[in-house]
């Protein structure tokens, strides 16, 4: 099997496995805007979800791409050691966010309330502990499986805990609310307990969705041994906490300004516009699975095919024909949300909430593709172990991220939140591209590919603002745009297809 035609494979199964879990998670999010009360609610979990994301890659520590690059620095007989000793990181780290939490649960849920109810908010940051220590658990679990070239166990897995997250929120969002009104067995069963309408069942649902992937990945887990190599880890620590503070770095410049908004806007206004703003991204999930599908994908091929003759011909060419495709599903989103936009309706006493913040989509998607050509862009630093790099340009975007949060989020809201983002993810891939191209040059195609970014960023605005999202017109441009790729790219394209075949 071709180097390309692997890729590909394993994308196309990690990236089919993202998109259901996404496209689920997007369904349901109609279920959440007409159950919950209000948008303030649907911004409490927007926020939530935003601190996880943070304390997820401070948990991981960096040992996932850690994980990979050892693999292929070490010699065949050390390679569980490698697995022992990324995992006990995790797992020390996952025992001290435990200690930490259930020593300071109530100044935390204090911190989190904001005039709420305390009591409530003491349960959400429990379930939150354990969601993150299962979930930190599992990240070398399933790194090895994705090592070892299981994509089929992977993709299980993980569709396991899709399902077991979708049931348990039907269950105590639509179902056990209907059964219990018309059916005597449900209403006893369902008794003083159950609190219509409660947020905390879509984390509780989460919660035991985490529990049960953790034990099927039992047979992964059962060859764990707790034994450190002090050596490796040594080595192994120096390359990871670059890596950490990359990570948190990135986070802060994707997350920060969900995370910060409710003490940037204080108050129930503060709360309604994060709801707006949490349920408006969902809008752009088609796209921000296709980066998250590349990724899984594309590091353990980069790191594979590092020392295969032209890899930097073929990480060039991987860059442009994923821009490519990530600028097509751009336009196309852009011009069909006036149909997609149904998704995001609000209750019946107010349908249209979440549609005001439909003006920020074409600049919202357009960050989603510079995220994931800076995450292409990061294969140089990894490849050449020079990840203190990583620190130097994510820490240089998450100090410009904070200083235009304060700056712009207070004025103008999740507008101000969205350009914000454009602003630091242009910084950051200008700082890659300077010290990348110093260090590890790849011949990245950059008239073609800034043409395509700037003819579909044009498009897309073109679409929402001058044709008010006619949905005939934006998909006239989208076709017009595909062919005329398709046209320019005929030459590359054959050659890419026999090179698979």
């Amino acid at each position: 099997m071709s180097s390309i035609k692997k890729f590909l494979s394993d994308t196309v199964i990690y990236g089919f496995t993202t998109i259901i879990s996404r496209m689920i998670s997007f369904l349901m999010t109609p279920i959440y805007l007409r159950k919950f009360k209000d948008a303030a609610v649907y911004g409490v979990y927007s926020n939530f979800y935003a601190w996880v994301s943070m304390l997820n890659a401070i948990l991981a520590f960096g040992m996932e791409t850690t994980y990979f690059r050892y693999l292929q620095k070490q010699k065949e007989e050390d390679k569980d050691k490698i697995y022992n000793n990324s995992f006990i990181v995790t797992l020390f780290m996952s025992g001290l966010l435990l200690v930490t939490v259930f020593l300071y649960t109530r100044p935390i849920a204090s911190w989190f309330a904001e005039g709420g109810d305390v009591d409530v908010y003491v349960q959400y940051i429990k379930y939150f502990a354990f969601i993150l220590v299962a979930d930190a658990l599992a990240v070398i679990p399933f790194a090895r499986l994705r090592a070892k070239g299981r994509p089929i166990r992977y993709s299980y897995l993980k569709f396991i805990n899709i399902f077991v997250t979708v049931g348990l929120n039907l269950f105590f969002i639509v179902y056990l609310p209907s059964w219990k009104k018309e059916s005597a067995f449900w209403s006893d069963f369902a008794g003083e307990w159950f609190l219509e309408g409660w947020i905390g069942y879509v984390f509780l649902s989460n919660l035991i969705a985490s529990i049960v992937t953790l034990v099927l990945l039992l047979p992964e887990l059962s060859k764990v041994r707790l034994k450190i190599d002090k050596t490796i880890m040594k080595s192994m620590l120096v390359y990871s906490f670059p890596i950490l503070i990359a990570n948190i770095s990135f986070i802060i410049n994707e997350n920060l300004d969900k995370m910060f908004f409710p003490k940037l806007i204080p108050g129930e206004i503060g709360k309604i516009e994060l709801g707006i703003y949490g349920a408006v991204t969902k809008i752009a999930v088609f796209l921000s699975l296709f980066v998250t599908a590349f990724r899984l994908g594309a590091e353990p091929f980069f790191f594979s095919h590092a020392k295969s003759e032209n890899a930097q011909k073929t990480y060039a060419m991987i860059m442009k024909y994923f821009v490519v495709l990530m600028v097509m599903v751009m336009v196309g989103i852009t011009a069909n949300i006036s149909w997609l936009k149904v998704f995001i309706r609000g209750t019946e006493l107010q349908p249209e909430v979440y549609w005001e913040g439909l003006k920020i989509v074409p600049v919202l998607l357009f960050n989603y593709v510079l995220l994931g050509i800076y995450m292409n862009l990061s294969v140089w630093y990894k490849l050449t172990d020079k990840t203190k790099y990583a620190i130097y340009i994510s820490g240089a975007g998450a100090l410009v991220t904070v200083l235009l949060n304060v700056l712009l989020i207070p004025k103008y809201s999740y507008v101000g939140a969205v350009v914000s983002t454009t602003v630091v993810y242009c910084i950051m891939i200008a700082l890659s591209l300077l010290w990348g191209q110093k260090y590890y040059p790849i011949p990245y195609a950059f008239g073609s590919i800034t043409v395509y970014l700037m003819g579909g960023l044009g498009i897309s605005l073109a679409s929402y603002f001058i044709f008010d999202s006619n949905v005939w017109v934006g998909n006239l441009l989208l076709a017009a745009f595909c062919i005329l790729t398709v046209l320019f790219e005929k030459k590359t394209i054959l050659q890419i297809i026999r090179k698979v075949d």
